[in-house]
């Protein structure tokens, strides 16, 4: 269905800003009038000629109109605010929608609009968008209506999503220079021994002399990038693609997941913070009400890994035949000894949700600790394996040299 910008006076005579969905433009205005809203100007939005170059070539869509985790956080604190301040739940989304600055997720708002004023739930108008809002987020505001306490788990949500982006930017913020470094690092060696490193050892090509091991070594590899860099890159390219087709299968992504909880140094990193969304999320719809086993099913995908997403799985059914939650959980080896004894406690003191937003915490900080240690260590590493390669490149380029000024004196 067409989305219309419009402007227009209200009741009180101001004028006013804000999309609508309608098949048509007199539908719009029809719409508009019927909500005491004057329309002056309705136009419908189109895409722009770029976007629509891009829509007609191989490129999808969607790529660039994708609605961002951040934009959906934003939107859901300023809901909480509204609400929490006694606008009523359709007031508060007209309120929003001239501010966002998405037209996707702004199309989507005015369409939830138009189906809470027919008289559908939040909840019922956010599960038609289930790209945007996830599964977590459509429960919760479910139970949030259904006990008068939306604007609470509407801030509840906002917390939880801020703090999950907070903490991925920090996460990024503390790989970013170490990535960088990796990657100007191999772009200068690429060009050293592609370009630059054949034309400095093509004047030991007239030598009579057995070249020193290293030499040899480094001439062998520079021709080859030499004459084959173009296959090299192909390889690389080609490989990621690879990689990541197998990774979409559901085999390879069982391979993919279970390697990185298995890595050394990171798997365990990898583990807690996987964890530490589980408990968060669990918690969370624990305290809003859902039960147990509809909780279970809700966050067995928020881990973000399929071997905890498969113990959760198997947890539930033994939850469903009565065992405790922190027992259940605990045959499954994916899961840290901490957090199972800190979910039994909570399961015999009657504070689970607590306890589960406790653990979140925990695991929060030491895996922030620790990739942030990591990150400042793996700084002076690179430089030094730099250092080394970029010195095996110039004392192999000197040997020869070093030679020659022997034999000359």
């Amino acid at each position: 269905m067409p989305v219309y910008e419009y402007t227009a006076i209200n009741r009180k005579g101001r004028n006013t800003t804000g999309v609508i969905d309608a098949d048509s433009p007199v539908v719009a205005r029809q719409k508009l009038r019927s909500s005491n809203i004057f329309p002056v100007s309705v136009r419908e939005v189109h895409e722009t000629a770029e976007l629509k170059k891009v829509s007609r070539s191989w490129i999808p869509t969607k790529l660039f109109n994708r609605i961002r985790p951040s934009e959906v956080a934003v939107l859901t604190r300023q809901l909480a605010t509204l609400v929490g301040a006694g606008f009523p739940l359709v007031t508060a989304i007209d309120a929003i929608l001239p501010q966002t600055r998405s037209q996707g997720l702004k199309g989507h708002l005015s369409k939830i609009k138009d189906n809470v004023v027919e008289g559908n739930s939040f909840a019922h108008a956010l599960g038609l968008f289930p790209g945007t809002f996830s599964a977590l987020y459509i429960n919760l505001v479910r139970a949030g209506e259904s006990s008068g306490t939306l604007e609470l788990v509407l801030d509840q949500l906002a917390d939880m999503m801020e703090r999950q982006q907070a903490l991925k930017n920090k996460i990024r913020s503390s790989l970013a220079y170490p990535v960088l470094m990796s990657i100007v690092g191999a772009g200068v060696l690429f060009l050293l021994l592609t370009f630059i490193v054949p034309s400095i050892t093509s004047i030991f090509a007239d030598m009579n002399r057995t070249l020193p091991g290293p030499t040899r070594f480094l001439i062998t590899i520079s021709e080859f990038f030499k004459n084959w860099w173009w296959a090299f890159l192909l390889f690389i390219v080609t490989l990621g693609i690879a990689f990541y087709l197998f990774k979409k299968t559901p085999r390879g992504r069982w391979i993919v997941d279970r390697f990185k909880i298995r890595l050394p140094f990171m798997g365990p990193l990898v583990r807690k913070l996987a964890v530490a969304r589980f408990s968060r999320t669990l918690g969370t719809l624990q305290e809003n009400g859902v039960p147990m086993l509809q909780a279970l099913e809700i966050v067995k995908n928020i881990a973000g890994n399929i071997i905890i997403s498969d113990a959760v799985t198997e947890a539930a059914a033994e939850v469903g035949k009565g065992h405790p939650l922190g027992v259940s959980l605990g045959r499954h080896p994916v899961f840290p000894g901490l957090f199972i004894q800190m979910v039994e406690v909570g399961e015999q003191s009657g504070q689970l949700e607590a306890m589960l937003k406790k653990v979140a915490d925990v695991f929060e900080n030491e895996t922030e600790t620790r990739i942030t240690a990591m990150a400042s260590l793996l700084e002076p590493i690179m430089i030094l394996l730099m250092a080394v390669v970029v010195g095996f490149i110039v004392l192999s380029i000197c040997l020869p040299i070093f030679e020659m000024n022997q034999l000359v004196g």
